[in-house]
């Protein structure tokens, strides 16, 4: 299979609209969504990423869920790619949900392991491989911080056997083992997760980043990694180095609530969060306000 999933494929944050009949008295508001997806591609972006962790698809009814996958797709038609996420309790549930991405005519899907257990290596092989049968092509995910099960580049060599598996968003924090996992399994993309280790990633030969911030900074994410892909280090750190102090917060336990935030600072729309987000703490916003500022100054 030749799609790798690769180039900078943005994690999309959810827009809600205030209704008292929605779960939380929210519901997802599609029309902004859409145009969303449509301005990260025509920002430059490759593509957009759905039913994420940052796109809250764990508090989002199985319709809402659909809707939102179905509102990408529709948003970017052929200008990008958009790779759903289908991560689900257990194999059925994740492969049901990539079965619908395919119907629905997703270009790929984004997959964590089993998310409320602990599975063992067996039990996260045959989890992909349940995923992969769908025919999509299967980034896996890496979140040991979230879902306590580590993909190390050992298992990541097994996995990369598995039909249909092209790529793995690396989240470890651990950018040691990009070289690692492109020795062991040279035919898996390494796709950088974290936006505050982007540059590292990409410059030990990560081939994409599957991005939070850039929900903010399109354009501007974007052209850190084309001089990252080409090499070009110095221009790279100058653009990356201001940028990082917000790009720490994706790796924060509040990074929904930081990138919304974000989002509402450069004049988009972010808005709140579904529980059992909730609203940022005086402490965090000040903090956050101070990183914003810096990078947006720094973008000038």
């Amino acid at each position: 299979m030749s799609e790798k999933l690769d180039g900078v494929i943005v994690a999309t944050a959810l827009p809600y609209a205030e209704d008292a009949t929605a779960p939380a008295g929210l519901r997802p508001d599609l029309d902004k969504f859409a145009e969303h997806c449509r301005w990260l591609v025509d920002n430059g972006c490759r593509g957009v990423g759905p039913n994420g962790s940052l796109g809250e698809y764990s508090s989002l009814t199985d319709d809402e869920r659909r809707a939102v996958a179905r509102t990408a797709i529709e948003a970017v038609g052929d200008d990008g790619v958009v790779v759903v996420g289908v991560h689900g309790v257990g194999a059925h549930q994740a492969r049901a949900w990539a079965e619908k991405a395919a119907e629905d005519g997703a270009d790929g899907v984004l997959c964590l392991p089993p998310t409320m257990y602990r599975a063992n290596r067996g039990e996260v092989l045959h989890h992909f491989s349940e995923v992969a049968k769908v025919g999509l092509p299967v980034m896996v995910y890496n979140n040991p911080i979230d879902t306590k099960v580590d993909l190390t580049p050992d298992l990541l060599a097994e996995i990369a056997q598995i039909e249909n598996i092209v790529a793995v968003k690396e989240f470890s924090g651990d950018v040691r083992r990009i070289l690692e996992i492109r020795e062991l399994a040279p035919d898996l993309a390494v796709i950088a997760g974290a936006d505050d280790l982007t540059l590292e990633a990409l410059l030990m030969g990560a081939t994409g980043w599957f991005a939070g911030f850039p929900n903010v900074f399109p354009k501007e994410s974007v052209r850190l990694y084309d001089l990252a892909v080409q090499g070009k280090l110095e221009e790279a750190r100058a653009l990356y180095e201001p940028l990082v102090a917000a790009f720490r917060w994706d790796s924060r336990v509040e990074f929904v609530q930081a990138i919304k935030y974000g989002m509402d600072y450069v004049g988009r729309y972010g808005g709140p969060c579904r529980p059992p987000r909730g609203p940022l703490v005086p402490e965090h916003l000040a903090q956050l306000e101070q990183d914003m500022k810096k990078a947006v100054e720094s973008l000038r």
